[in-house]
């Protein structure tokens, strides 16, 4: 072996016979970093997609073989068909746009209120006192349950239909991120007073970077719940939107739309659920997991 890695060559001494030793470069010294043994192995590039193209390939070679009644559940091309004929209507879009909005004003509205009273909750112990008790009562109860007061307090309108989304919405990003701010290990907390660092400091430095992880997984359990929200709300005397779609297929048995609306739904829950994991690995680009 002509070179030692990592040791000071000026220190040892020539072999007799042996070729003289020649420093290595530092860059040729660093070994490319493996996968772990235990690991997971490399994240394959449509690897998410797996479960529902084999759920797509299921249901198209059960059609295919007769083994689906069509007038049970219409068969994927028949649904494709169903589909183009809403877009050029122009059906499909308005209701889709529709939808969109109703879920993003609230979950909007639900983020925002959710991560204002965790803060106020998980910074002070005199705001854990107040909302921690109300929002654990709060999560006992069934949004389903609350709809029948929000609809004699606010009627049957677009604002009820956001509150019951919002409302949804909020419950999983204070919980998320109120227990991942209390959970902030105390040596974190040890370092700082021995730093010096003032409150706000603190907060921004160690506290806010420390609740990211909590947050981030909120928002995909928030994000999820609006969508959920969503299908319950449009069911309710709405005159557009996908629910409204689906609920007037059911009036004149047109199942091929009611699968598109629902197909609709899925697309946008894994479509919205793949942008939040993609803000995440951005965001914690920092943390290393099991998972990568």
């Amino acid at each position: 072996m002509n070179a030692l890695v990592g040791v000071d060559h000026d220190t040892i001494e020539e072999l007799p016979g042996a070729a003289p030793l020649r420093p290595v470069p530092a860059h040729a010294a660093v070994a490319p970093r493996r996968a772990p043994r235990l690991g997971l192995g490399e994240p394959a590039p449509f690897g998410p997609l797996l479960g529902p193209f084999l759920l797509l390939l299921f249901w198209a070679t059960g059609s295919a073989a007769g083994l689906i009644d069509s007038r049970v559940l219409p068969s994927p091309w028949a649904t494709a068909a169903t589909a183009l004929e809403l877009i050029r209507d122009g059906r499909l879009q308005t209701n889709l746009a529709v939808s969109a909005w109703r879920a993003a004003e609230g979950f909007g509205w639900g983020v925002a209120a959710g991560v204002l009273v965790a803060l106020a909750a998980g910074l002070s112990r005199l705001g854990g006192y107040v909302f921690d008790g109300l929002v654990q009562i709060k999560r006992a109860i069934p949004v389903l349950a609350l709809i029948p007061l929000l609809i004699l307090w606010f009627g049957i309108g677009e604002f009820m239909k956001v509150t019951v989304i919002a409302v949804s919405v909020f419950i999983p990003i204070y919980i998320q991120t109120h227990t991942a701010l209390r959970g902030i290990d105390l040596k974190y907390l040890e370092l700082a007073e021995t730093l010096g660092l003032g409150r706000w400091t603190f907060i921004r430095r160690v506290v806010l970077p420390g609740a990211l992880p909590g947050l981030m997984t909120g928002l995909r359990f928030g994000v999820m719940s609006a969508w959920l929200a969503l299908v319950v709300v449009e069911q309710l005397n709405a005159t557009s939107g996908i629910g409204y779609m689906i609920n007037l297929a059911r009036t004149y048995v047109q199942s091929d739309v009611i699968l598109v609306g629902l197909a609709v739904y899925a697309l946008l829950g894994l479509v919205s659920d793949s942008v939040v994991r993609l803000a995440e690995a951005r965001v914690l680009a920092w943390r290393r997991t099991f998972a990568r």
